[in-house]
């Protein structure tokens, strides 16, 4: 299973959503491509709420405007 770091680009408040530009969470996924493409990017979005307690959701940031993804493995 491929494992990807999702980055926040641009800090921004949305929502009352604050993200900070750099912050990442690691991604392990059961499907070969961009987590944040596959199922609505549940997988990133669970991630950030579990590591930061932010709904990037909430925040409309999943986006690859908004989150950087990259395959480390």
């Amino acid at each position: 299973m491929p494992l990807y770091r999702a980055t926040v680009k641009h800090s921004r408040l949305t929502n009352g959503v604050r993200l900070e530009k750099g912050m990442s969470v690691e991604v392990v996924s059961n499907h070969f491509s961009n987590p944040l493409l596959v199922n609505g990017g549940t997988e990133v979005i669970n991630a950030f709420m579990r590591i930061y307690g932010v709904d990037i959701k909430k925040a409309n940031a999943v986006s690859s405007a908004y989150i950087d993804v990259v395959k480390i493995a």
